[in-house]
């Protein structure tokens, strides 16, 4: 059975994985597996407001976010997957996020951003690839995006905890940056019940580190 999407109207983040790790295919729910700190990471961040396990990932909604994958078939690795499954996942998330009108999507994951917009790999020559971890410069049916490096254990990338928090602190920046002509910029931010609940608004001084991603399912 395929694992069930988390979902709310305008959410304030749609975020998306690239597809369901063995583990939480086996136990109903999303980031289940033990070496991946995705529900640690959101509430470090400030994102949640309480510390969530994978087993109350249905409480998402309550603080305005949304949770999906772009495929839904469970795999050991993302490299599993098909073009073809990949294609489709595609044309189901653009159809999703243009349905709940989410005001920022995060891709859990740099390979699953490259893969939604078709990015090329980094050349030879060491030029920075078509965007990385942090804020992106296309948008999806009006929502702006943000890109979180893959938090699962395997991710020798971004290795250590503190690593991959860092983005989580800086997607909680984005969500509350509003772009140039959005009333929300002058403080007028529309309320609705239970949104963004758990998300602060002071600024953080961490500094990233320039990384590479690794390709993993959801671990």
């Amino acid at each position: 059975m395929p694992l069930r999407d988390i979902l709310t109207p305008r959410p304030r983040v749609l975020f998306v994985g690239i597809n369901p790790s063995l583990r939480s295919a086996a136990v109903g729910h999303h980031f289940a597996s033990p070496g991946n700190p995705f529900w640690r990471l959101l509430h470090a961040a400030r994102l949640v407001p309480v510390q969530l396990t994978a087993e109350q990932d249905g409480r998402l909604a309550e603080f305005g976010l949304a949770l999906t994958n772009l495929c839904p078939r469970a795999t050991r690795a993302a490299s599993e997957l098909g073009r073809g499954e990949i294609e489709r996942g595609r044309h189901r998330l653009s159809a999703k996020i243009r349905r709940l009108k989410p005001e920022v999507v995060a891709f859990v994951g740099i390979t699953i951003y490259r893969d939604f917009f078709r990015a090329a790999a980094p050349g030879r020559d060491g030029a920075a690839p078509r965007g990385g971890a942090g804020a992106a410069r296309e948008t999806i049916e009006g929502a702006r995006v943000f890109v979180l490096p893959n938090p699962s254990g395997l991710n020798a990338s971004f290795p250590g905890f503190k690593d991959k928090l860092v983005w989580f602190e800086r997607l909680r920046r984005f969500i509350d940056a509003a772009p140039a002509g959005d009333p929300r910029a002058a403080g007028h931010r529309p309320s609705r019940a239970g949104a963004g609940a758990g998300v602060a608004k002071s600024p953080e001084s961490a500094r990233p580190r320039r990384s590479k991603n690794c390709a993993n399912a959801e671990l």
